[in-house]
């Protein structure tokens, strides 16, 4: 999964991708199992696909495994983003059939030409304008083509609700502090789809319960921590501010690294939706 990234500090960069590359690696089972998803949706085998946000590339190479031979377009505004994915395409042997394009879809939908697959994780919410995106977006799809919208329905949890040590529900006041600042927040796109022009074909929400924990879930939920530690630290109390830093402590033997019971808990929702069939859309930006 992928986010389209607005900021461009280093730091935040580094940050992010590593965020986005270890979500890839915990979730790539749930990730193979939405791309089937948008696969049986599809009234043919898409030609074209565009990832409209593209991050590091992870959802990119997904579907290229999926549709072998389909010609794939990641987008994003971050050029060491785009980096990143032509490495993952290298890695996965997916280099002559991906390629990237950086642009700015908050100023106008990217020249990529007529397309087949509009897939776009993690990255929507991040739009300034989403109504003109998904006007831009059904202009160039194909007649039967399809656009494939993820989100995360809330921050992952890694926890269980009593650690054994401070008091329990520790994640889940950091969460509620977390959304408060309006960490992944987004509507429900189904309302925005049809204002556009969509037919919603399904919207499906999709739970992950990863027990046991998958390979990098100690990495991902110390850097997911990390993350609330800097942003939200301050905002909790004492207690739960020594506990988070005791997590986060790699000499604690109370620290993430050494724990047996994490766990990787959610879930997303899936859009898929396709043009309803009309004469013109007005308004349409390209």
């Amino acid at each position: 999964m992928h986010g389209y990234s607005h900021q461009h500090d280093h730091h935040h960069h580094l940050g992010q991708a590593e965020v986005l590359d270890l979500d890839a690696v915990v979730h790539r089972a749930r990730l193979d199992d939405i791309v089937e998803l948008v696969a049986a949706a599809l009234h043919r085998p898409p030609r074209t696909i565009v990832d409209i946000g593209s991050g590091t590339g992870t959802g990119t190479v997904a579907l290229a495994r999926r549709f072998v031979d389909a010609e794939l377009i990641a987008v994003d505004n971050d050029p060491r983003m785009l980096e990143r994915v032509r490495n993952a395409a290298a890695e996965a042997g997916a280099a002559t059939r991906i390629r990237t394009m950086e642009a700015d879809l908050d100023d106008r939908w990217p020249d990529v030409g007529d397309v087949d697959l509009i897939w776009a994780a993690l990255s929507l919410h991040h739009i300034a304008d989403p109504d003109r995106l998904f006007r831009s977006a059904r202009s160039a799809l194909t007649s039967g083509g399809l656009l494939a919208a993820v989100e995360m329905d809330g921050l992952p949890r890694f926890l269980p609700d009593d650690i054994g040590l401070g008091r329990p529900g520790l994640e889940s006041r950091c969460h509620a502090l977390a959304s408060g600042n309006g960490w992944n927040e987004h509507p429900n796109w189904t309302e925005y789809l049809h204002r556009a022009g969509f037919e919603v074909l399904e919207e499906r929400r999709v739970d992950i319960d990863l027990d046991p924990a998958p390979d990098g879930t100690v990495e991902y939920a110390t850097l997911m921590l990390e993350r609330m530690r800097t942003g939200i630290g301050d905002r909790l109390d004492p207690d739960d501010r020594a506990t988070l830093d005791r997590l986060l402590d790699p000499g604690d033997p109370a620290a993430l690294r050494h724990r047996r019971d994490l766990s990787v808990r959610g879930s997303r929702t899936v859009w898929t939706a396709r043009p309803t069939p009309s004469p013109t859309m007005e308004g349409s930006e390209r």
